[in-house]
């Protein structure tokens, strides 16, 4: 087999793991090799690790078509000398598994997306994503989508490459391309079709056989930005235990909202649909302990200037300043010509409503320079927090004539 545009072997025979050369150069850390098995980082998938002799592999990049290793440490060999290349073979396996589970993500994305192409794709140590340039955002679901793949998985399907002309499958509608800088200015391309599901132009290792993907989870969907789908997922130990989590999660739900796994959805809107009617009735509550509270600092209102002042505390759990300010202002001119309150939503607050014929941003600057904090609003409508006091003190405070 001869190397591909990047100069490496891997693509190619990527089950090979261990090989025979000879060094063409080194220089400091970098090494260059006559022939390498090493993949170069590209195309979203990681460098190969590894030792070449008995030093470590820290890096494997593409440069002027060449691949270059980068080593831990300065090597002992040097140009001329036959060394031994050793691949790490569980991180070459997993990348294997990821990059071809890549794949079929994209082929599932072309059966559930009407309009569709490549945005991106990364394999992390961990986990992997795959973005699709779409305008359909919600189109995908994430558990009939790990659904489809596992079928497809176990249904066995040959993973098979070759080398093409690239003319030729650029002129081919139904080949994705998913290249590095080099392999795009090659004049062949090597082509990945997994049977019956995903062709495409891709550099990276991959599998013979869908079966060899092993576990797969699919564990979020987003939408990162404008028409772009992000589909992340895991392959291996990684995906075991996300579905592990996810039982154990659902498990745990069932059991605290005492039903079965299978009967959860349906509990859980219940329980969901009784929420709601509660918070409703909560809130009607809490409007009729407002307005009585309101009533009852109307009837022990404070006359200054000719206009009657409602001011007192919020003893009504659950109110903060936004719904206070609310219903102040609701009440300036109907229970009194102006309404203060003050309450605690984290610190202290004041809210301030006024007919009009008194500035309600200056009745809350004098309370946060007396007690601190900031605050603001207009003419008819004002508030403050971060006071420094406790809400009694500021009705004291505006309570009295000052």
């Amino acid at each position: 087999m001869t190397p591909d545009a990047t100069g490496s072997r891997a693509a190619a025979e990527p089950y090979v793991t261990e090989f025979e050369t000879r060094v063409r150069a080194v220089d400091g850390t970098d090494v260059r090799l006559e022939e390498t098995y090493f993949y170069p980082e590209g195309g979203g998938q990681p460098a190969d690790r590894g030792t070449i002799g008995n030093a470590e592999v820290v890096d494997v990049q593409t440069q002027d078509r060449a691949v270059v290793h980068t080593l831990a440490s300065t090597p002992e060999f040097e140009a001329g000398e036959t060394v031994v290349g050793s691949i790490d073979e569980g991180f070459r396996t997993y990348c294997m598994r990821a990059h071809t589970a890549s794949h079929m993500l994209y082929g599932a994305g072309r059966r559930l997306l009407e309009d569709h192409g490549y945005g991106g794709f990364d394999i992390g140590t961990e986990t992997c994503r795959i973005d699709f340039e779409t305008s359909e955002p919600d189109a995908i679901d994430a558990l009939s989508l790990e659904r489809m793949l596992a079928e497809a998985v176990w249904e066995s399907r040959q993973v098979t490459w070759r080398e093409m002309d690239i003319e030729q499958a650029r002129a081919d509608d139904e080949i994705v391309f998913n290249l590095t800088p080099e392999a795009e200015r090659a004049d062949t391309v090597r082509i990945v079709e997994i049977e019956d599901w995903d062709i495409a132009a891709c550099g990276g290792t991959h599998v013979r056989n869908t079966i060899e993907i092993g576990p797969l989870a699919v564990l979020d969907i987003s939408n990162p930005g404008a028409d772009l789908v992000r589909v992340e997922y895991a392959v291996g130990p990684a995906a075991i235990r996300a579905r592990t989590d996810r039982t154990r999660a659902t498990t745990r739900a069932a059991s605290a909202l005492e039903t079965g796994v299978s009967e959860l959805p349906e509990r859980a809107n219940a329980v969901a649909e009784r929420n709601a009617e509660l918070e409703a009735e909560l809130d009607e509550l809490r409007d009729r302990l407002l307005e009585n509270r309101l009533e009852t600092l109307a009837g022990d209102a404070v006359e200054r200037d000719g206009q009657e002042w409602v001011v007192g505390t919020l003893d009504v759990d659950g109110i903060g300043p936004n719904d206070a300010s609310e219903r102040a202002q609701e009440s300036a001119g109907r229970v009194g010509d102006i309404v203060v309150l003050t309450g605690v939503d984290g610190s202290a607050f004041v809210v301030a409503a006024t007919t009009g014929e008194t500035d309600a941003s200056g009745i809350v600057e004098d309370v946060t320079a007396e007690f601190g904090g900031g605050g603001g609003g207009g003419e008819t409508l004002a508030q403050g927090g971060g006071l420094d006091a406790d809400p009694e003190a500021v009705v004291d405070y505006l309570r009295r004539e000052r």
